[in-house]
């Protein structure tokens, strides 16, 4: 029998196509073990994309999801079994400290104007009618997030970032930006960014990092501390930065408003965090 005549049999069989599970069997021992690369990658690139609105049951190697997802869409799939996966692969796909876990659901193209809870796990995609973003995980933000960010939300005019963990690869993102190898990320209709419940790396990658380019006008909501530490008790250099391009502050602790950020900030207008919601 040919190998498309194989194929077609597979595509065919509905017991097959229900109840997916990507092992090979060993008869010696009984056993089962995962299948060998080529005959993963055949069958990703031939059966998955003929058979995933058939799959119910659908169990493999935990470090193939992603390939088996981009192959194709499950809109039946009911019971996902994950097999040799490691912890950090297994965290990515739940919230530990918060015990729970989350899944988008939507229809494409989507339609509504705000994404909220995107996690690392986004595989991005083009939204043209969203305008209001929140990002949120457990884990730290790299580069490649907000770079996937700018290219699926090209008329994203507010941004909200929570993410309480240090960025892991900041000290690689700088040498490399002095390398001037990294794409510029580009922000063009941003008008509102709240990194007021972040760490104070990200209020550093948007007010400094060469490499992402804000507009002029910004309002940004942050907390005085995380200004503080991440303008060197505002003596840091500002020429060149996105610092010059806010048009308005919105910080906590209004009483501690002094000299020095009046003096860093000239032309800024600083008012109360609570403001920031009331002045949309």
């Amino acid at each position: 029998m040919g190998v498309n005549k194989r194929i077609s049999k597979i595509v065919q069989d509905t017991i097959f196509t229900r109840d997916l599970y990507l092992r090979e069997y060993s008869p010696v021992d009984d056993s089962t073990f995962p299948l060998s690369n080529p005959i993963f990658d055949r069958f990703c690139s031939k059966i998955l994309p003929e058979i995933g609105h058939k799959i119910e049951t659908l169990y493999l190697k935990g470090t193939w999801t992603e390939r088996v997802f981009h192959a194709t869409n499950c809109p039946n799939l009911i019971n996902l079994g994950l097999c040799d996966i490691q912890f950090e692969q297994l965290t990515m796909f739940l919230f530990c400290e918060k015990a729970y876990s989350q899944c988008h659901i939507y229809s494409y193209p989507y339609k509504w104007e705000v994404y909220n809870n995107i996690t690392n796990n986004f595989r991005g995609g083009l939204f043209m009618s969203v305008t209001k973003v929140l990002l949120y995980d457990e884990h730290s933000f790299e580069y490649e997030v907000f770079l996937r960010i700018s290219k699926s939300f090209p008329f994203m005019r507010e941004l909200t970032i929570n993410n309480r963990k240090a960025q892991n690869k900041k000290q690689f993102i700088k040498s490399n930006n002095d390398d001037q190898i990294l794409p510029i990320i580009e922000y063009p209709n941003l008008q509102r960014l709240d990194v007021s419940d972040t760490h104070d790396d990200y209020v550093e990658l948007f007010l400094f990092d060469t490499k992402i380019f804000l507009p002029n006008d910004l309002h940004i909501c942050t907390h005085y501390q995380s200004l503080k530490t991440v303008t060197y008790y505002f003596t840091r250099y500002t020429t060149g930065s996105n610092c010059v391009k806010l048009a308005a502050l919105y910080v906590d602790e209004m009483d501690r408003i002094n000299e020095h950020i009046k003096n860093y900030f000239p032309d800024i207008c600083i008012r109360e965090a609570i403001d920031f919601e009331l002045f949309k």
